[in-house]
């Protein structure tokens, strides 16, 4: 028997039973013991439903109370808990269902139909997330103690499956701890009584791993939202008081835009994190112009999320960069021989730590490939300064090489943000017959934008061979997945005449 991912719930219910543990939408809240008992009685729903340590529980739904109870009372019991995308559609559901075997899937009403189409054919059981709203004021008795090791598999979160199919990375009792004690002793912000807030999907890699089982051990208090709504976010986080927020650069750019950002107090603002794509400089200065520093993290899945942090210290001087890494976690940029870069040099970004992932499910080959020699091939182009920071350059499936060079999207997208009628902005690449692959740039704009403005504009501050041939000009956000960023491969493929010989699109 080992220690179990969910007994920092109990031991937080027994220190501090009436502090807020949840607190959803800004007005159910939640206190620590109530969530204990409510967990204890969705883990003896699990098992009055036939699910057994070992046996997965999808979930699948909305930002709900009920998300968090279900997926804690089946970790109780000792299953294994796989949420599910809930912007997938039923194809790419059936996928993940295939794969990962589950005893049960959980689903809210928005969903149900969505995944029960992908269902179809199978013995998995459909149940409603709705089932375990009415358990909330139960006394349900103890759960029994499920028999655990340390390596035993605690949770499935599948990758997005931006460039092949989605891959299960495997979290266990040890590999969760060991992330969260890491964090802790680089970063102390997160602790017993602070007050979080996350803004993204609970079906998101951010969401069970770092929002729910991350700060539960913790003893934080723990704001969610059903969505991510600007207005909304902002008053939240100056009415609340909120100390730490972590979230994507798009959460960031529009609350910056709010008409009310310029007034706000946000100062109880303690640990802001930003990750999942390379901020704007002019991003992170609107937030520091509030006083708010915007630290840029790196990680991803494998991960746990977050493996490095740019110092606050550095967040001013070095507003790029990732940091040097953890306590116990390192990095390294090297070259496709595996021989580490010299400063400055752009290279693939390998890590090595206590919290990656021991393991893709049922998928070893994968895992190989990703895990050499004790390091983790991120994918990430990366450049390291004298200094050991590191500033992320863009994913080395993402670089676009046009006559020769190398283009990293996320420069061009850099420089099309600051036009100030973009919203949002994703660099492909475009067929062409001259240099291979040229660079298009589907744009979000609200008001008038002309495709040539766009081109202009990138003329003045690039390249040539970087300025794109192609600008799609759209009145619609861009495609995102449920972690927040932006669906690359999905706006490729909603695409389909930039993969042939064409004119520049207007």
């Amino acid at each position: 028997m080992t220690e179990l991912v969910t007994d920092g719930l109990g031991y937080w219910a027994a220190a501090a039973p009436e502090r807020p543990a949840i607190v959803f939408d800004g007005t159910d809240v939640v206190d620590y013991r109530t969530l204990d008992r409510w967990t204890d009685a969705a883990a003896h729903f699990h098992a009055a439903c036939g699910v057994v340590p070992g046996d997965r529980v999808a979930i699948i739904g909305d930002n709900a109370v009920e998300w968090v109870v279900a997926g804690i009372g089946a970790l109780k019991l000792g299953a294994i808990v796989v949420p599910l995308n809930n912007r997938f559609t039923s194809d790419e559901l059936r996928y993940l269902v295939e794969d990962s075997e589950p005893r049960v899937v959980l689903a809210d009403e928005a969903h149900r139909e969505r995944i029960a189409a992908a269902l179809e054919g199978t013995s998995v059981s459909l149940l409603g997330l709705s089932e375990f709203t009415g358990l909330r004021n139960t006394e349900p008795a103890p759960v029994p103690r499920p028999t655990a090791g340390p390596d035993d598999v605690t949770q499935i979160i599948y990758t997005s499956g931006t460039s092949s199919r989605p891959k299960g990375v495997i979290f266990t009792h040890r590999s969760t701890f060991n992330l969260i004690a890491d964090f802790a002793f680089a970063e102390p912000a997160i602790r017993p009584g602070a007050r979080m807030i996350y803004l993204l999907s609970m079906s998101g890699a951010p969401g069970l791993l770092w929002h729910f089982l991350h700060p539960l051990t913790r003893g934080v208090s723990m704001y969610y939202e059903k969505g991510f709504d600007a207005p909304k976010a902002l008053q939240r986080l100056a009415e609340e008081k909120i100390q730490i927020m972590c979230g994507v650069p798009v959460l960031f750019e529009q609350i910056a835009k709010q008409p009310a950002f310029a007034d706000a107090d946000l100062s109880s603002l303690e640990l802001v994190t930003i990750a999942g794509a390379r901020a704007s400089v002019g991003t992170i200065r609107s937030w520091l112009d509030k006083g708010v520093l915007l630290r840029q993290a790196y990680g991803m899945t494998e991960l746990g999320g977050i493996s490095t942090l740019n110092p606050a210290e550095q967040a001013v001087a070095r507003p790029e960069s990732i940091g040097r890494g953890t306590v116990f976690t390192r990095h390294r940029v090297v070259r496709p021989d595996g021989t580490d870069c010299d400063p400055e040099e752009p290279g693939e970004i390998i890590v090595a730590g206590p919290g990656v992932t021991p393991g893709y499910w049922r998928n070893e080959k994968a895992y190989a490939d990703a895990m050499r020699d004790g390091w983790f091939h991120s994918g990430d182009v990366g450049i390291k300064d004298a200094e050991g920071y590191i500033r992320v350059v863009d994913r080395l499936k993402d670089i676009i090489i046009t006559g020769g060079y190398n283009v990293a999207p996320s420069e061009i997208e850099a420089v099309i943000s600051e036009i100030p009628e973009v919203l949002e902005v994703c660099v492909i690449s475009a067929d062409d017959p001259k240099f291979g692959e040229t660079p298009a740039a589907i744009v979000y704009a609200e008001a008038h934008l002309e495709p040539e403005a766009v081109t202009a504009f990138c003329r003045e501050r690039l390249a040539g061979y970087k300025v794109p041939r192609h600008v799609v000009v759209q009145r619609e956000p861009l495609i995102r997945m449920a972690s927040g960023k932006i669906a690359r491969r999905q706006i490729r493929e909603a695409h389909p005449e930039l993969t042939a010989p064409v004119q520049p699109v207007a």
